[in-house]
């Protein structure tokens, strides 16, 4: 029995071995080959322990049904997304990663040629009724299994999105979360003294889930910051896709904000610029593009659908509240380095700390913080959001995702979460006063329905 669970909205994971297992990853493998038809691949994994089986397993899958595979070895997943649009002979790609999720997890992230996600609406749901339906082939000529280092042309695209002469010789503290990340960045010959944590790559991820958005991850990184007087902080999660940054004080950057604050300065550099965000928080980086004269565009959360709408919309870059950064021109994808590179270029061309820059930002734009509220058996998500719509039917009211509920003063966001069985609530406002009591309001409609 394969627990269809683990096909999610936009890649595939689960619990090793129990949910995923090397039978179930060849019967995928097989799958995205009958829906792909790829002559050759592009395969490559991050630290976890069963990685190299699942590889394996994927491999056999892929070359079974006469596909090609190149071997890329372990990257970070945005590695996997250059390959995929850098090479003309690769037809697409697979990573085996499950990104930040516990150690005990694995899964797959499937893209074709060009960088172009394969999400639940463009291919997901065809390969899971492959695998139920048993699908299996044998091709007559088998695929054939090559490695391919792709790290220095990786770090050439990623270096020419920046101007590396301008950047000053800065402290920073890295957190690398036992992925491979910090030693892939320090390949690149930038100016600045690394005080590093967790760089050493781990697939035990001995400090629990590769995840900085927990808050038990970011005092390490906030900690390290201000005892080694460092100019400022950064972190990736475990496939190193998500960034995240902390100011010279510690203090943790909001990914809400720095959205904003990378949308106003690319719409600075190209007028009329699309800038993409999702719909949980929005006021900063509407008000803030639109100062600069850039277009922001509201969207559904989830990596494949923001790639989806940058190319409709032929978007200069997107981001995400989640620490996801994406950009036109990294093949409208999502990149965890580049971020850095752009916030290394900048800070060392302005006169103000990292905290300056970002003091405005908290002090105007109040935010809850992403809260989670795990679901039971009995609670209908569905029932949950029709008594807050009915409750607040005086707000303008969206459902881009989830539902949006906006005030002159107050705004919030509620929707399901694509991977687990929780409620996702953020709230904004005016003053933390009324984040702080509309989250009251609304976390107390979740509990009446327990």
């Amino acid at each position: 029995m394969i627990n269809e669970a683990i096909f999610k909205a936009y890649d595939i994971r689960g619990i090793y071995p129990g949910e995923l297992n090397e039978d179930i990853v060849y019967k995928i493998a097989q799958a995205y080959a009958k829906l792909v038809q790829p002559k050759r691949i592009v395969l490559g994994r991050d630290v976890r322990l069963s990685g190299q089986s699942l590889w394996n397993a994927a491999a056999r899958g892929l070359t079974d049904h006469g596909v090609d595979v190149v071997d890329i070895g372990i990257i970070t997943t945005d590695m996997m997304y250059f390959a995929t649009a850098a090479y003309q002979d690769i037809d697409g790609g697979i990573t085996i990663s499950a990104s930040h999720n516990p150690r005990e997890y694995n899964g797959l992230k499937l893209m074709r040629k060009g960088a172009v996600s394969i999400s639940g609406d463009t291919g997901i749901k065809d390969i899971k009724n492959f695998v139920l339906e048993g699908y299996v082939y044998k091709a007559e000529k088998s695929g054939q299994i090559e490695q391919r280092e792709i790290v220095d042309d990786y770090l050439k695209k990623c270096a020419s999105m920046f101007d590396i002469s301008a950047v000053k010789p800065l402290k920073v503290v890295a957190n690398g979360m036992f992925g491979p990340i910090i030693k892939i960045a320090r390949r690149l010959p930038l100016p600045i003294t690394w005080v590093t944590v967790n760089e050493e790559p781990d697939g035990n991820f001995p400090k629990g889930p590769p995840d900085p958005l927990l808050k038990e991850n970011q005092a390490e990184t906030s900690e390290l910051v201000k005892t080694s007087k460092a100019d400022f902080g950064v972190a990736w999660d475990g496939d190193a896709d998500r960034f995240f940054l902390f100011d010279e004080n510690g203090r943790w950057i909001p990914g809400y904000y720095i959205t904003a604050f990378l949308g106003a300065d690319f719409a600075r550099k190209i007028p009329g610029a699309k800038i993409i965000h999702d719909t949980r928080l929005t006021w900063a980086t509407k008000e803030i593009v639109k100062a600069v004269n850039g277009v922001p565009l509201e969207n559904k959360v989830g990596h494949s659908f923001l790639k989806e709408r940058m190319r409709r919309e032929d978007a200069v870059f997107a981001g995400e509240m989640s620490g996801h950064y994406y950009f036109r021109d990294f093949y409208y994808a999502d990149n965890g380095l580049i971020p850095f590179l752009l916030i290394l270029e900048i800070i060392s061309q302005s006169s103000k700390k990292v905290s300056e820059i970002f003091s405005s930002y908290f002090s105007k734009y109040f935010i809850s913080g992403e809260i989670n509220t795990k679901l039971n058996i009995s609670q209908r998500p569905a029932d949950i959001l029709a008594e807050l719509e009915k409750k607040y039917n005086d707000a303008k009211i969206e459902h881009i995702d989830g539902l949006s509920l906006e005030y002159p003063d107050w705004r919030a966001n509620i929707r399901t979460s694509n991977t687990e069985p929780l409620l996702r609530l953020n709230v904004e406002g005016k003053s933390q006063a009324i984040v702080d009591e509309k989250t009251r309001e609304i976390l107390s409609v979740f509990r009446m329905h327990r």
